[in-house]
């Protein structure tokens, strides 16, 4: 038997090398976190939102918990002590009073000049001389430009000439004259030589009124070299410097002058009021006008109502009315924006209420009386006309009435409240949170010393929390 060969020797297979097997992360248990939170939050809504609800007598009023619970060795009697721990509604009243309410009309408009002049040469000529400073307030009739006057000048010299001449000629005229009416009357010349000497004599005295038309022109056109203000007021920046050629036809003109005292403003107010202000223009009443700068928080000028347009805007419904300023102080400027506010009438012993105290609802508008023993009313009322932070009440309330001004949101008709403040004057209280404490004190006197906590800290004034008098009861 022939032996193997070595290298047909059959080797042991080798075990092939198993793959390794994944891992799989472990799963994470996230829900045992969810449950914890969920449970933490209804723990905290619990302790912090139901137990003070759980801690309410019957009459609705909150306990302390420990005086409620009677503390350590003690019955349940201090409940009642409790009582008095729970702070009133605090609330700031107001009296309602007699008084008088002003009805103004308010409205938009401009303040617009009562005259405005562009000052412009009535001559063609060089400007010699400037005799006014920009912003400078002038008087009628004060000199402003100077126009070079030579030309005017030569003119009005020619013009007096021809005037003599022409006079001379008529004088000499008229010696001739007398001298043809003798030597007609001695029957030494003829009608017809007399008539035309009388003519000659005639022509000349035109002639001589020609010329002193001439005359007057020329002075006119001379003393328009010298150029005045036409009205008093203020001067603006001037148009046109010295040296330059100025003509009459210049639509710039040389400078302007605005007259600002007094100024009007220009304002507009609904077309339903126009009835009432009519009124009172018809009967020669005053309608005073207040001036107010745009953020309406700066009386600019008092003065009055001068006019009404004669038509109503039908775009805006409005009509144009025009009111007179003094403007002393020049607090008015032309077109400047303003805010005016017309006195129209003055209701007088009306029933008047702090506007803060008005409540609007469902119901209608209401406010909330404060009677004797605390509590408060719900009263409809009917309101007026305005007047800054006071308002008319037609009807619902009477002078004395005493009604809330702050605090009104969480007040319910009957509810119980303390009046903090009334017509801005503060008011004290506690008194009865400390008959409450004292009765909790007898009722609970078995009760350990948490339960005398609760009774000294019920003590407090009202509108104090109960973790206050809590911090105060253990110092």
């Amino acid at each position: 038997m022939n032996p193997t060969p070595p290298s047909e020797v059959t080797q042991p297979a080798r075990p092939a090398l198993l793959a390794p097997t994944p891992v799989r992360p472990a799963k994470r248990r996230w829900w045992p976190w969810l449950l914890a939170v969920v449970v933490a939050a209804v723990a905290i809504w619990y302790f912090f939102l139901r137990k003070p609800a759980d801690t309410t007598d019957p009459a609705g009023t909150p306990q302390n918990a420990q005086a409620a619970k009677g503390g350590p060795g003690s019955g349940k009697r201090g409940g009642p002590g409790g009582g008095g721990n729970r702070p009133l509604a605090p609330v700031v009243a107001a009296t309602a009073r007699t008084g008088d309410i002003s009805v103004f009309l308010n409205g938009l408009g401009s303040a617009v000049p009562l005259n405005t002049v562009t000052v412009r040469s009535r001559v063609d000529g060089q400007l010699m001389r400037i005799l006014f400073k920009e912003g400078q307030v002038v008087k009628a009739g004060e000199l402003l430009v100077e126009i070079d006057p030579r030309a005017f000048q030569v003119q009005l010299a020619q013009a007096e000439g021809q005037m003599a001449r022409d006079q001379a000629q008529l004088t000499n005229a008229q010696v001739d004259l007398e001298r043809y009416r003798t030597l007609f009357q001695q029957d030494s010349i003829a009608k017809q030589q007399l008539d035309t000497q009388q003519a000659l004599v005639r022509q000349y005295e035109g002639a001589i009124k020609a010329d002193k038309g001439v005359v007057d022109n020329a002075k006119l056109q001379l003393s328009y070299a010298r150029i005045t203000a036409p009205i008093s007021g203020r001067i603006g920046l001037r148009l046109v410097d010295t040296g330059n050629i100025v003509k009459t036809g210049d639509a710039n003109g040389i400078v302007v002058i605005t007259q600002l005292q007094p100024i009007t403003v220009l304002f507009t107010i609904p077309e339903d009021n126009i009835p009432a202000v009519m009124k009172k223009l018809q009967s020669h009443e005053k309608l005073p006008v207040d001036a107010w700068d745009r953020a309406q928080k700066t009386r600019l000028d008092s003065g009055t109502l001068l006019t009404v347009d004669n038509q109503i805007d039908t775009t805006t419904g409005t009509v144009k009315l025009k009111a007179q300023f003094p403007n002393t102080d020049y607090s008015l400027f032309p077109n400047q924006f303003v805010n005016t506010r017309m006195l129209i009438d003055v209701r007088r012993s009306v029933v008047v209420i702090p506007t803060a105290g008005i409540q609007r609802g469902t119901q209608g508008t209401f406010a909330y009386v404060v009677k004797p023993d605390n509590t408060v009313a719900l009263q409809l009322i009917t309101v007026g006309k305005v007047q800054g932070e006071d308002t008319e009440i037609v009807s619902g309330l009477k002078a004395g009435d005493v009604i809330v001004t702050d605090g009104a949101d969480k007040l319910r008709d009957g509810g119980k409240v303390e009046v903090a403040m009334k017509d801005g004057k503060a008011i004290g209280g506690g008194g009865r949170g400390n008959g409450g404490s004292r009765r909790g004190g007898a009722d609970g006197g078995a009760g350990g010393p948490e339960a005398g906590a609760g009774a000294r800290g019920a003590g407090s004034a009202p509108g104090v929390a109960p973790a206050a008098s809590t911090a105060r009861s253990g110092a």
